[in-house]
Order: structure tokens, then sequence, then C-alpha cells
């Protein structure tokens, strides 16, 4: 355990802090596709077999690239990340928000969890921000060949990595100590100090555990996709909604400083209870 108290900002990707799907900036043009024709092979194989849409994507981006004679190579994908384009003020968002906590007494992390590919968000200029980033991601062979998944992350099955991040059990091959029965206040960051941000409807399953469990629920949003926010609000699936602007004195950066605000007084006025119980005769 921190000797701070830790809150934890858990983020999609795409169009969450990157203004679009990742593979868009520089994947796909490098296979001389335009993005629509990438993702519509890409589902139509999905649906044709049957697959998750998640591994369905991937198998197109190691078949797309076979077929031009192009190696899948992880340094390849870190480079695609060197093009990723941020919303305005993502760049110092992660610096500002830690420096924010550090004034209040706590401990600021941030994680991705995001069904995008973890070596081009490790490619990209924010990737150092992130205590862990949790993506799908391709096994590599001795020659540094893509041969099989590691990890495959869909929209339902990001909520394990929230569990993750609740107990401290972040290595995602540990899924006994995952698993274990674990006393509430022993969790290395409690529910109620949680934020996530996402976009739309693919964070659902997320930001209704964060309500359902004491944490809060951020959608940011485009001009694309602002009416479905906008639904997610008056469904009561989110607590926030905001145009993805993290620029400094925006209203996102206001209630996220506010709510973290919020988890401060709320974890010293623990800390004082639990301190009085421990003196009553």
């Amino acid at each position: 355990m921190s000797a701070q108290p830790i809150v934890a900002l858990l983020y999609d990707f795409d169009k969450t802090l990157c203004t679009q799907d990742m593979q868009n900036y520089a994947f796909i043009p490098s296979l001389g596709l335009a993005p629509g024709d990438f993702w519509k092979i890409a589902n139509d194989f999905g649906s044709r077999e049957k697959m998750d849409s998640v591994l369905a994507y991937m198998y197109a981006m190691l078949r797309e690239s076979e077929k031009r004679g192009i190696p899948l190579t992880r340094q390849r994908l870190n480079r695609c990340g060197r093009n990723v384009s941020f919303f305005p003020g993502v760049a110092d968002w992660f610096e500002r928000i830690n420096r924010h906590g550090g004034l209040l007494g706590v401990q600021v992390e941030h994680y991705v969890i995001s069904s995008g590919l973890r070596e081009i968000i490790e490619g990209s200029a924010i990737a150092g921000a992130f205590k862990e980033i949790y993506a799908s991601e391709f096994y590599y062979d001795g020659e540094g060949n893509p041969v099989w998944p590691r990890l495959a992350v869909n929209f339902t099955s990001k909520t394990q990595f929230v569990y993750r991040i609740n107990k401290g059990v972040l290595d995602v091959s540990d899924d006994r100590k995952l698993n274990d029965s674990m006393p509430d206040d022993s969790k290395r960051v409690p529910f109620p100090n949680m934020i996530y941000l996402g976009d739309g409807l693919s964070d659902v399953p997320c930001m209704k555990m964060m309500r359902a469990y004491g944490g809060q629920a951020i959608a940011v949003y485009q001009a694309a996709n602002r009416r479905g926010v906008e639904q997610l609000l008056r469904q009561g699936r989110v607590d926030y909604i905001y145009p993805a602007d993290y620029r400094e004195g925006t209203g996102l950066e206001i209630t996220v400083k506010n709510i973290i605000r919020k988890m401060a007084v709320s974890q010293q006025l623990y800390e004082e209870k639990a301190g009085q119980l421990r003196t009553v005769p």
C-alpha cells in the first residue's frame, strides 16, 4: 500500500485521448487503404467467421500486411504510434493532474484500458504517462514476427482490468491473486477513488461499473458522437459529459480536479474516523 491515498484515472484511448482509431493514422495508410476500406474488410471477416471483433481486426492486420509483403513487426507498429494525434491539452494533461493531486496529498495514477493495440500506444508521445497499458497485443516469435494474440481486449473484458487496478494485481498472467478474496480496506485503489474516461457505448460496461461501486464516469465527445454521449447521460450510464478538450481551464479539467479534491477529502475523513475508532475503549 502507498503511504498516500491513490486516485486512478482510467482511459479508453481511441476517440477519448486520440482523435480517431489509432490504426488510421499510419498503419492503414501504409497498406494503401483508406480507413473505411480496412475496417470493412476486418468487420466483414469477423461477421462471416463469427469471430470476436478485436481478434478479427488483429487477423486482418496480419493478413493485409502479408498480402503486400510488408512485415508486421513490433517496431513497425511502435513507429505508427509516432503519428497518433491527440485532442487539445492531452500532451500536458497528465502532469497538470498529477500536480493537482500532489497538492491535495494524493498520488494520481493513469491507466489505459483499450481495444486498440498496445504496440501503437507504446510508440505514442504520451506512453510514459501511464502506470500500465492494458490493450490488445500480439505475441512475437524469436524473429520478431507476430504469431498469436498475446491479449485481446474487447468491450466487456475491459472490466477485468478495472478489478486488477482495484486490487493492485497488474500482471495479466496472474489470475490466482486477482480472484483471491480481499477485504475492501486492503485494496490498493478503492473503487470510489477511480475515474473512468471514455467516448461511447464501447465504454458502458466500465462506466456502469464505476457508478455501481462509487467511482465516477465521464464521457468525452466530438461533434460526430455528441448525440450518443448525451443519450448516455440521459440514461444515467455516465456522470458527466464534456467536449474532448483537455486544456487548462476547460470544463473537463475543472470537473476532474473537483472530483479528485472530493476524493482527497473523503479519504481524510475516513482516516480521521478510523483513527478515532481505534482509540475508543
